[in-house]
């Protein structure tokens, strides 16, 4: 009887194990990690802050929900993360239509809410949701597949650059009419930075630039709302007990934190006195309760997942990992810069929540989703850094 031959038994055996190594590499644990100090933050300061408004009941109401939604984006996340790039770019522009069409019947038939009409309610189930969340992640995946097509030319032509803004303005439009300026604007910024990354000549989007901050500029002109929100940011003190109300009791709940805070539980500015303070100002109520640490441990963990997702698209192995990997990340991060901005007074009121921390069912939901289809991009890089993904606009090199 012939016996094998070892040494090409091994060689084989080192060989299979490369390739299953390479093709299964670990997600991104700095990534994981500061998520789940994000949800964990969110999970503690969601009981602290809805607590208030459920006096009478052991287990407020809000919290159930919130946790009912962590559930539901923890399974989304996981499934989101097994799903391929391949299927992700056959899915986008399919997902971004049935986003724009729930905005349509957002304006048509959404539910009021504190003079916007930005919800939809499912008849017969008592259920309602934002439709602008997953419409957020929507755009920011088709324009990414726009900008790097499957056939795999690298080559950025102008009308794709087009195609991409086309694919945003419907949804920025019908933002606009809710009327919803923060998430308009934040949408707008998500396309051009993905624009900027995969090599658009800063020049090609000056004029469109300039267009959209006139718009701006005249939306505010002609809304009292929005105009009453610049005053207020201006100088709050000048109209603490209108238009500054709400920035002011920001910056009280900030001043009673001090370094190490009142404890958890031990806020007062909760109790009626800072406006949304479980949704939109929640980290003013980190601040106020948790102090400086607790305010540093929320925002260092948006940079470290901020710096673990540009990490993860450097080593994209495909332009579409890349933009995708960078438009994740940047969904999850940019409103935390936006929100962190605003209840510091540094930027008018957005109406945008703090990602894994405000209450909000739709808000966690696809925050979790986005969550885990960045975490399946670090699963299939390479665990070494990688040489960073070049564009090439116009058929020149970049």
């Amino acid at each position: 009887m012939n016996r094998p031959n070892s040494n090409a038994s091994t060689s084989q055996i080192g060989t299979a194990q490369r390739e299953f190594s390479g093709s299964n590499a670990s997600i991104d644990s700095g990534l994981l990690l500061s998520a789940l100090v994000l949800m964990g933050m969110g999970v503690v300061m969601s009981y602290s802050t809805t607590a208030p408004l459920s006096i009478n009941q052991a287990i407020p109401p809000l919290f159930i929900n919130h946790m009912s939604a962590l559930a539901v984006g923890l399974v989304a996340a996981t499934a989101a993360a097994f799903i391929p790039l391949e299927v992700w770019h056959r899915i986008a522009l399919p997902l971004w239509f049935v986003g724009v069409l729930l905005l349509f019947a957002t304006f048509l038939f959404g539910v009021e809410v504190n003079g916007a009409q930005r919800w939809l309610s499912i008849p017969g189930l008592g259920f309602r949701f934002q439709p602008v969340e997953p419409v957020k992640f929507a755009t920011v995946l088709a324009v990414a597949a726009v900008i790097a097509p499957q056939d795999g030319r690298t080559s950025l032509s102008r009308g794709r650059v087009i195609t991409a803004g086309a694919v945003a303005l419907p949804a920025i439009l019908f933002l606009l009419l809710q009327p919803d300026l923060g998430n308009a604007v934040l949408l707008a910024m998500l396309v051009a930075l993905l624009l900027i990354v995969a090599g658009t000549p800063l020049r090609t989007l000056v004029i469109p630039g300039l267009v959209s901050l006139a718009g701006i500029v005249a939306y505010i002109f002609f809304n009292p709302y929005a105009m009453r929100r610049i005053t207020g940011f201006r100088d709050p003190w000048e109209d603490a007990l209108g238009s500054g109300f709400q920035l002011v009791q920001s910056f009280v709940a900030f001043s009673q934190g001090g370094l190490s805070g009142v404890g958890i539980g031990n806020g007062k500015q909760k109790l009626f006195y800072l406006p949304e303070a479980h949704t939109d100002f929640i980290l003013s109520l980190v601040a106020e309760e948790l102090g400086l640490i607790g305010a540093l441990l929320v925002l260092g963990a948006f940079a470290a997942l901020l710096i673990s997702g540009t990490r993860i698209a450097r080593r994209a192995s495909s332009r579409f990992a890349l933009l995708l990997a960078f438009g994740t990340t940047s969904l999850l991060t940019v409103p935390a810069i936006l929100n962190a901005a605003v209840v510091m007074g540094l930027m008018p009121t957005k109406g945008l929540t703090l990602p894994f921390l405000s209450y909000g069912g739709t808000s966690l939901v696809l925050c979790c989703a986005t969550l885990g289809a960045l975490l399946g991009i670090s699963r299939n890089n390479n665990p070494k850094a990688a040489p960073p993904v070049r564009m090439v606009r116009d058929g020149g090199s970049r």
